[in-house]
């Protein structure tokens, strides 16, 4: 007989901010709104976490790891170009699907936030890791030159994708989410093109 793991009230806070950054961005979200939504005191909610920061540090990290198993979870190519196409599209699909939350976990400044290169080279971004390892896997396999960098690839791919998204959020790309996924698909096709060995 399965049993199903208790929501604890460290839960239920990680869950409210997550819903008031989602729906309001991180400027939404306040200890007293948190705690109000919860159902809890202000004063509680600081047995949890002893700051704003640290709340929203766990929101982030909470919402890495359920991205990368919604992402492993998803059944996989086995060639390393098809699977770069595949997981370009399930990160637009967030992108456009949680902006508030993507821009808090990807593009806003964060103390906690991991950085290239050091962090990136320790495999200590779990995203970034999946990128990485499908250009290694494209090495591997024969599909990819191996003369260059592979975290310094899979920065460049990262940069694309960040950076169109940051300008389609910022009403800087004038197209609907159709058009704009086409666009998105069509410019890293020409980035992956680049990567094949001639």
């Amino acid at each position: 007989m399965a049993f199903m793991s208790e929501v604890t009230t460290k839960d239920r806070i990680t869950a409210a901010a997550t819903w008031l950054l989602t729906e309001h961005g991180a400027a939404g979200v306040s200890m007293r709104k948190v705690a109000a939504a919860v159902g809890i005191t202000p004063m509680a909610i600081y047995q949890y976490f002893p700051d704003r920061e640290t709340l929203l540090n766990a929101v982030a990290d909470a919402a890495f790891a359920e991205l990368v198993r919604r992402w492993e979870s998803a059944p996989r190519s086995t060639a390393a170009d098809a699977r770069m196409r595949e997981m370009l599209v399930d990160h637009v699909d967030f992108a456009l699907a949680q902006p508030r939350l993507y821009d808090y976990m990807f593009t806003e400044r964060r103390d906690q936030a991991r950085k290239f290169p050091d962090d990136f080279r320790a495999r200590k971004s779990p995203t970034f890791n999946l990128v990485a390892d499908a250009i290694s896997d494209g090495v591997d396999q024969g599909l990819y030159n191996g003369d260059d960098d592979i975290w310094e690839t899979s920065l460049m791919f990262a940069a694309l994708l960040h950076g169109l998204i940051q300008l389609h959020h910022g009403d800087r790309i004038g197209m609907p989410e159709p058009a704009f996924r086409a666009l998105c698909l069509k410019l890293a096709e020409r980035m992956i093109d680049g990567l094949l060995r001639t």
